[in-house]
């Protein structure tokens, strides 16, 4: 490949000198360079060194669903961009309108589109209209806001409030009041010793609403698959059960799909593999597969209604995203969602996930260290253990040495990071939904190299 123009020594040097990374421990570049990727197209990126790298993580952060190099999402963001550029979410804007209308079709019983421009914008608007509802329709109760243990919403402070990784949000308090845990649903690590774990993972939701009492509690936010806690699959049975509690108690439901969203489990979204009805649901990376900011929060009509007294001054969603009115995010969501359709990416998400749980059962039989793999369509991870009989979690910095192995046989996946302390430990895996079986087999490939050059 060819590099760009650009004296590449000369930009190493310049985001060494001024660019401040995310989640990453910039000691580590007064001896070894920062990475800087230049290129990327369909599956596969390139450094500034020239060094290819099938990416398994879609952009680092579980992003880039669609794969890179679209010209016709960067045509549809630059013929948007002439016309027009912004205006104000106070108005409407032609793909704003469009966009919203092709979403909702893929969304049954959800109606009204909020645009924001992250998925932890997005989160927040959600806790403020659960507020909001609750002032104005129950006297101040049913405020608070239950998130589930291992679940992540987002970086600010309103939503690090209602992060279940506490290593997240160490040194970043205080937080605001309102927010209560419940119990994760990872059955591997069980906390009930019972043959419905899903069922009896989501009753403890139902013994939190009652330690707390029902009049308090407003809201239950949780992700559909746990995504940085260590990607978790809730067992059978959880969800239908989650969706009744929430039913009897008036507590709103809220699915976090800003990882899972469009596609990414072989469905639009992931709270459509288990037949529930949500009150809201948040989106955001896939979205616009990274081509634009974009993030989207997504209502029912019952819950909009209650915004439109027009005897209360204050009674209407009093909020602004500014750049939620970037109108280069929904023309590009347009055309991503048309890619998806056209090109039949969520079967091909079902067969590549498939196939890619397949090759990580395989590797388990074959390396004592993997404890668990689990998944949901192509999102996958496993679980690496000091000992499977005491399920002891492996050391973090050995699977920081199997992600760097990884890379060096030309292959990017990821790990849980900063996320609970003493279980940073499992491998992840989110490649784009365009994967072909030879590039999930050169992933699992990559893992059974690096596992071996690290444990033998």
């Amino acid at each position: 490949m060819t590099l760009l123009s650009n004296d590449m020594r000369h930009v190493t040097e310049a985001d060494r000198a001024h660019v401040w990374h995310h989640l990453l421990q910039h000691k580590s570049l007064e001896t070894s360079d920062p990475r800087v990727i230049v290129k990327g197209k369909g599956i596969r990126i390139w450094d500034q060194h020239g060094a290819e790298f099938l990416d398994a993580v879609s952009g680092g952060v579980w992003t880039v669903n669609v794969g890179y190099g679209r010209e016709s999402i960067a045509n549809a963001i630059r013929d948007q961009l002439i016309e027009l550029p912004y205006w104000a979410g106070s108005g409407g804007t032609i793909p704003g309108a469009l966009f919203s209308e092709k979403l909702l079709t893929k969304m049954p019983g959800m109606s009204r589109v909020y645009f924001a421009n992250s998925g932890s914008e997005a989160n927040e608007k959600v806790f403020k209209m659960v507020r909001q509802i609750s002032a104005r329709l129950h006297g101040g109760k049913k405020s608070k806001i239950l998130y589930r243990e291992r679940d992540y919403h987002g970086a600010s402070l309103g939503t690090l409030a209602a992060c279940g990784q506490e290593e997240r949000a160490l040194q970043y308090g205080p937080f605001p009041g309102g927010f209560v845990p419940v119990p994760h649903c990872l059955e591997y690590r069980a906390q009930w010793d019972v043959e419905n774990y899903g069922e009896r993972a989501a009753d403890a939701i139902e013994e939190v609403i009652l330690r707390e009492g029902p009049d308090t509690v407003g809201l239950l936010c949780l992700e559909p698959v746990t995504a940085g806690g260590g990607v978790i699959v809730p067992p059978k049975g959880y969800w239908e059960r989650v969706q009744e509690i929430c039913k009897k108690y008036d507590v709103l439901l809220h699915i976090d799909e800003v990882v899972c969203g469009m596609g990414r489990t072989g469905t639009w979204f992931g709270y459509q593999n288990y037949g529930i009805q949500p009150d809201f649901v948040t989106m955001a990376k896939g979205v616009a597969s990274g081509y634009a900011a974009i993030s989207c929060c997504v209502t029912t009509e019952a819950v909009f209604e209650q915004f439109k007294d027009a005897t209360d001054k204050l009674s209407y969603f009093r909020d602004i995203s500014t750049f939620g009115g970037c109108t280069a995010g929904p023309a590009a969501a347009i055309e991503n969602m048309r890619i998806i359709e056209d090109e039949g990416l969520l079967a091909n998400t079902v067969a590549m996930g498939e196939r890619i749980m397949a090759n990580l059962q395989t590797l388990m039989e074959k390396h004592k260290v993997i404890g668990d793999v689990r998944g949901a369509g192509l999102f996958a991870g496993a679980e690496l253990v000091a000992d499977r009989a005491t399920k002891e979690p492996m050391h973090e910095g050995e699977v920081a040495r199997v992600v760097a192995e990884g890379a060096k046989r030309g292959v990017m996946f990821g790990m849980t990071n900063r996320s609970l302390t003493g279980f940073n430990n499992t491998l992840c895996f989110s490649p784009a939904l365009i994967a072909t079986p030879d590039d999930i087999d050169e992933i699992t490939e990559a893992v059974d190299g690096a596992l071996t050059a690290v444990f033998g």
